[in-house]
């Protein structure tokens, strides 16, 4: 497996794969890898001949700088990690100004406007932004023919598959259905942030999405009140709670009757940790 660090590199390094393995798969992460990256990898080197792992800790997407100050940098172990999983041909981790050689206020932005501002985007102020603008730089580099994403972050892949389908990009854009541990919650590079005690107390946040699907699938249709049940418990519980939405889940927009699929997000603060998750409803 071999490391490239900048985009000069990649670019030729591009070139010499294109030619002679075929198809390339890009999986984009942040670093601190844990199963649910080595999920995404897998189904990469299902669709592919050639699996590239970017790791890049993106300033665009922080909101905080605190928190992008103390986001987990784990880059040795992120490799050796990689190497023994014998999934992923090569990392791409470049430095941050060759991907970014202008000052960040200056850089153009990548957006998709109906729905970066919503939910996630809401409390956190040009995330979205920050994350067209690194997925698009990356596919320009690597140039793979299809990308991996989780279904986790479910607004980030929508916004992804929007920018992808508005900007007539000729990437597939594949996803891999969350990873939890045995009690239910969903692996995160931000689960690290959790005490012992937190933990315990974190699978809560998907028994709450749980329930509210069950209400769902069981015939109730009143899902502000489902929205406020879900809130109340998470609160009720310790956690912080930013949201607890009900939505369709093509276009983020709230239910108008006779969708066939819905989806439940909710982001919440269990101490230091800010724990996003969702659920999809199958209605018919």
């Amino acid at each position: 497996m071999e490391t490239l660090q900048t985009i000069t590199a990649m670019r030729s390094a591009v070139e010499y794969w294109r030619t002679s393995y075929g198809r390339i798969a890009l999986v984009p992460t942040m670093g601190n890898l844990h199963e649910g990256h080595l999920a995404l990898v897998d189904r990469a080197a299902q669709l592919s001949d050639y699996v590239v792992v970017s790791i890049f800790v993106n300033p665009l997407q922080f909101n905080d700088q605190h928190d992008y100050a103390n986001y987990p940098r784990t880059f040795k172990k992120d490799q050796q990690y990689l190497a023994a999983h014998r999934k992923a041909a090569a990392i791409f981790a470049p430095v941050l100004e060759d991907i970014y050689p202008q000052p960040l206020k200056n850089i153009t932005r990548v957006e998709v406007p109906s729905l970066s501002n919503i939910l996630e985007g809401a409390y956190r102020l040009g995330h979205f932004s920050g994350v067209g603008t690194i997925v698009m730089t990356l596919f320009n580099v690597v140039q793979p023919h299809v990308a991996v994403f989780g279904e986790k972050d479910y607004q980030q892949l929508l916004i992804i598959r929007y920018m992808v389908a508005d900007l007539a990009v000729s990437i597939d854009i594949e996803s891999v259905a969350t990873v939890r541990d045995e009690s239910g919650l969903a692996l995160s590079s931000r689960n690290c942030y959790l005490s012992e005690e937190e933990r315990a107390q974190a699978p809560v946040l998907f028994n709450t999405l749980s329930i509210a699907a069950e209400a769902i699938e069981g015939g109730r249709r009143d899902f502000s009140s489902l929205e406020e049940e879900g809130y109340r418990i998470l609160k009720n519980k310790g956690f912080y709670p930013d949201y607890f939405c009900i939505r369709n889940p093509e276009d983020l927009a709230k239910p108008k009757g006779g969708e066939e699929k819905l989806i439940i997000l909710t982001a919440a603060y269990l101490g230091k940790a800010r724990l996003i998750d969702n659920i999809l409803v199958k209605l018919t």
